[in-house]
């Protein structure tokens, strides 16, 4: 009699998921949308409105995915809730696009974007110059020294999830929390005995309603990845309990931290300023509360920063291809759980075989433009999942019921709706790109089934 095979371990706890959600969800995205917001909604109090209420909506996004994931505590997030809901081609588009550009191409530019801020220290990190080139005829591999920090960034945080969760919860609890301890010793520190000013508070323009609500878009993609416990739901301890826990807390903490960071920012900044700033908000707000000294400390942070973020990404995709592979909607070594290490290796590898193609290549770039909508357009489906299964399956037992239900989910899948709707309208060349790299997967997902079925009558 064969031996089973090894399957993944609930090994995390609660706060384990509300780390990888704080992590994956705090970015690159608050250092620069902040100016994009305020040229929207030049009034601090309105800029901070609408941060607050992208965050009510990040939370009502949570708790169905918490109705969610407790009812199907398996690992894969919302690619497991769209084929319960929608049938297999709806989950595996989801996971397809994760794997072609929405995890893979995010760590890409995030540990590029790593190595950049690195090169303020060691010049030679951010230096972009070719080492060597190799024409594929479609496209041209490129290794610069900026590239080989970013994909030694991506081999070691892989290695380091390869080899149980131990090791990589260790590593990624620990970049959280010197993140979260970041952030909270600029608000601390900035208001406290920082150099700004409370009128900043009462100067500002005015607001057009219609400017206001689009303002929303940018910063509820600063939100995105609020659901990222619910793809290691199959590891976490006692998940009707915890999984819920851990969305809900990790989503507050977020919040917190995103509310607080806008009000130091204008503390340090009059809102009038912070287009002028583009990227460099957060450099300018430190600097401008600390002194000229302190953009070296705050450049080293968000070097912690992002370095947290790539490792919530590394963890949590490779879950997906996991799950898709276990149903014949992927590769099958993808299905393959280290025998000691209890860890979807082979998943986990693939995406940094494939981040590390997009860091050469640089095509990550346009991938993460042109499917950036698609992060909205796939969590509005999965919350409204939650119908569709209540409608599905109405005498199951839930351990976790969304609060607020209907209002919660309605409000966020409406939002959502809405924002990928105005996506297609103002950007439709981008949009139609994304929906092309989308629509790619439906041959994919066909020649993967017989593969798998064939495979499976041999």
């Amino acid at each position: 009699m064969s031996e089973a095979a090894p399957t993944l371990e609930r090994k995390l706890g609660a706060a384990d998921g509300a780390a990888i959600v704080v992590s994956n969800v705090i970015g690159g995205g608050i250092f620069f949308v902040p100016a994009i917001v305020a040229a929207l909604a030049p009034d601090p109090w309105a800029m901070l409105g609408v941060w607050v209420l992208g965050g009510a909506l990040a939370l009502a996004g949570a708790l169905a995915y918490a109705e969610l994931a407790a009812l199907r505590p398996r690992a894969g997030g919302e690619y497991v809730y769209l084929r319960e809901a929608y049938g297999p081609l709806a989950g595996f588009l989801t996971g397809w696009t994760s794997f072609v550009a929405g995890f893979s191409g995010a760590v890409a530019a995030a540990t590029v974007g790593m190595a950049a801020i690195l090169g303020r220290f060691i010049p030679a990190a951010g230096d972009t110059t070719p080492i060597v080139s190799m024409d594929l005829w479609v496209v041209t591999l490129t290794l610069s020294p900026q590239a080989a920090v970013a994909l030694t960034v991506i081999l070691g945080l892989s290695v380091v999830h390869c080899a149980g969760l131990g090791p990589g919860r260790i590593v990624h609890n620990v970049l959280a929390g010197a993140k979260v301890a970041a952030l909270a010793a600029v608000v601390a520190l900035g208001f406290s005995i920082g150099e700004g000013s409370t009128a900043n508070f009462g100067a500002g323009g005015s607001v057009a309603l219609g400017s206001w609500a689009f303002a929303l878009i940018p910063v509820l993609f600063s939100y995105s990845g609020w659901n990222a416990a619910a793809y290691v739901s199959e590891e976490i301890r006692s998940p009707g309990r915890n999984v819920p826990r851990a969305l809900l807390a990790g989503t507050v903490v977020v919040i917190v931290i995103y509310v607080f960071l806008n009000m130091v920012y204008v503390y340090a900044l009059p809102v009038a300023e912070f287009p002028n700033q583009a990227a460099r908000v957060g450099d300018a707000a430190v600097e401008r509360l600390f002194g000229p000294g302190a953009g070296g400390a705050w450049a080293a942070a968000s070097v912690v920063m992002i370095a947290s973020s790539v490792s919530a990404m590394v963890l949590a995709g490779p879950r997906i291809y996991y799950a898709m592979a276990r149903d014949g909607l992927f590769f099958k070594g993808a299905a393959r759980v280290h025998p000691r290490f209890r860890t979807p290796v082979t998943a986990i590898l693939a995406q940094a075989v494939w981040s590390s193609i997009l860091v050469l290549t640089g095509t990550f770039e346009q991938l993460v433009e042109y499917t950036g909508f698609s992060v909205v357009l796939f969590a509005g489906v999965a919350v409204f999942a939650v119908f569709v299964l209540r409608w599905k399956h109405p005498s199951e037992a839930r351990p976790f019921r969304a609060w607020g239900y209907p209002v919660a989910p309605l409000f966020f899948a409406g939002a959502s709706l809405l924002i990928v709707v105005n996506a297609l309208r103002e950007s439709p060349a981008t949009s139609g790109a994304g929906l092309l790299v989308i629509g790619l997967g439906v041959p994919v997902y066909c020649v993967l089934r017989a593969w798998n079925r064939n495979r499976a009558q041999a």
